[in-house]
């Protein structure tokens, strides 16, 4: 029975989706959400941690792994690797840090130079923190522009109350399927800042 279960694990289709943003927006709060329905508000900088979880789509049983990449600099040169592997992207940054913001135009164009060679890119730009509204810098209105400029869509969320974090589940879970066409990012979008 062991061999079976293992047999048709290894056969449900992997989709692979890359968190991506600055340090301390809340990547791994999101992704914790996402596979175990918690929150966890001590911030620890992460290296990169990979989740596995099951899930069904259509009626099929898949699996999705998402990688919680680091947002420290230090670890840029390792992101090539992971953007590489990655089928879909979450460009998260968080409402209450301009600065986090503004470097998701950078991580875009990281992803844009390593997946070079592919027409369509899944991605989804995602405003994490929205329960802090008191201390919003960046405006719903300049994120709507940018991801609408990137050809793209735009999500706020927050992984401690988990507003939208099952709005955001579920565009993941779409992305390999190709269902939500806004969520390509097509290349000829590419010079868009």
């Amino acid at each position: 029975m062991a061999a079976s279960k293992t047999k048709n694990q290894s056969s449900l289709a992997l989709h692979k989706v890359i968190m991506v943003g600055s340090g301390g927006v809340g990547k791994s709060a999101l992704t914790l959400q996402f596979m175990y329905d918690e929150f966890v508000e001590d911030y620890e900088p992460t290296k990169a941690d990979s989740y596995r979880k099951k899930v069904v789509l259509d009626g099929e049983e898949v699996q999705i792994d998402i990688l919680d990449t680091a947002g420290q600099e230090d670890y840029a040169a390792i992101r090539d690797n992971y953007f590489r592997s990655g089928e879909g992207f979450l460009l998260v940054f968080s409402i209450t840090e301009h600065e986090s913001f503004t470097a998701t135009a950078e991580f875009r164009e990281q992803i844009l130079r390593v997946k070079a060679e592919e027409d369509k890119i899944p991605l989804l730009v995602v405003g994490n923190k929205s329960d802090l509204e008191d201390r919003r810098q960046v405006p719903v209105e300049a994120a709507r522009s940018k991801a609408e400029e990137w050809g793209v869509q735009y999500v706020e969320t927050s992984a401690k109350t988990r507003a939208n974090v099952d709005k955001v589940r579920y565009l993941l879970c779409r992305f390999p399927q190709m269902c939500f066409t806004q969520l390509w990012l097509v290349t000829e979008n590419r010079s868009g800042n």
